[in-house]
């Protein structure tokens, strides 16, 4: 019996040994996830890089280098989540283009940056693309999909730009402060103490802007605040960008509420997961409400999301998809 011939090896060349290096990633640790994810072998001799395995998975494996390069030599970084999105999202979503604008771009190839005070923010898939643009492009914006797919970190990075940029005068977030299996009078302490562990993920986000004596000063100064929903109530809010976050634990009533708090110069943005409502059993949840009554209404957005959206650790979208597949069985 003759042996099966053996495809010959895909053979790349990277010019610059220094965004080689970086391709490669601590310890290889970029071609360790590839080949992997592809069951291929990959071997780097000075600045050559061969790929060895199943024909498509050896020409997607190159795709991910080609582009992962690409990136390296418009000025970006590369790190592991923009290689695990890039495999998941077949070799080639990831933008290459280089720095063009100020505080958002988008040229050719819907290239899109976001600039903050500390750091620059990407989107990495094309829906957080689309989502990123309609944020600025649309005074009510909707961001629904699971956990991990960039909806509060996003927005809360145009409303730093869009500030720090002059646009607007306050930032202002907030979340429901609906327990999940623990009651906010047990928590220690004052009313703030108790509210602000649910507001933690809005404090991380905004320290990943801003440098902190600043972001600490802005709050102080009110021109940024973070806050529980129902201290919304009776307030205008007016050239703002104002975020609420896990709407999906928002009353009808109280999304109503929200939604008309809205003031001139301002932007409003609904962020929130379907999944994971956390209301009293038989309680409507105001962002499904929400989504029903205002999708016919010209400039307000709707932006969804799936597992292929998250930028956390790979496993997070392997659970999501898990789940997503037992829910539709059941």
């Amino acid at each position: 019996m003759t042996a099966a011939p053996v495809a010959d090896p895909v053979v790349l060349e990277f010019p610059d040994n220094r965004l080689l290096i970086d391709l490669c990633g601590a310890y290889d640790a970029h071609l360790a996830a590839i080949e992997k994810a592809l069951e291929v072998q990959i071997v780097r001799r000075g600045n050559q890089v061969s790929i060895m395995g199943d024909p498509d998975a050896s020409t997607q494996a190159a795709s991910v280098l080609n582009t992962l390069y690409a990136r390296l030599e418009g000025g970006r970084t590369v790190e592991q989540a923009e290689v695990d999105s890039l495999l998941r999202m077949g070799g080639s979503d990831v933008d290459t283009g280089t720095r063009a604008g100020d505080q958002i771009e988008m040229n050719i190839g819907e290239t899109v940056e976001i600039h903050t005070r500390k750091k620059r923010v990407e989107p990495r898939t094309e829906a957080q693309k689309a989502y990123v643009k309609s944020l600025f492009d649309n005074e009510l914006a909707f961001g629904i999909g699971p956990a991990g797919t960039g909806k509060t970190y996003l927005a809360v990075a145009v409303g730093v730009s869009m500030f720090i940029g002059g646009h607007v005068d306050r930032i202002i977030l907030s979340r429901p402060a609906v327990e999940a299996g623990e009651k906010l009078g047990y928590l220690p302490g004052d009313m703030k103490d108790k509210v602000d562990p649910y507001m933690q993920p809005l404090y991380d986000a905004l320290n990943d802007f801003l440098p902190g004596k600043q972001l600490a000063k802005l709050i102080e100064e009110k021109r940024i605040e973070i806050a529980p929903l129902a201290f919304m109530r009776g307030r205008t809010l007016s050239n703002a960008f104002v975020v609420l976050d896990e709407a999906q634990n928002a009353t009808s009533m109280q999304m109503k509420m929200f939604l008309t708090r809205l003031g001139e110069g301002s932007r409003m943005v609904i962020t929130g997961d379907r999944t994971q409502i956390d209301l009293p059993r038989g309680t409507q949840s105001g962002l499904a409400d929400a989504e029903r009554l205002l999708k016919t209404i010209p400039k307000i957005s709707f932006n969804y999301f799936t597992s292929k959206d998250v930028v956390r650790h790979p496993l997070v979208a392997a659970i999501i998809e898990a789940y997503e597949a037992d829910s539709g069985q059941a």
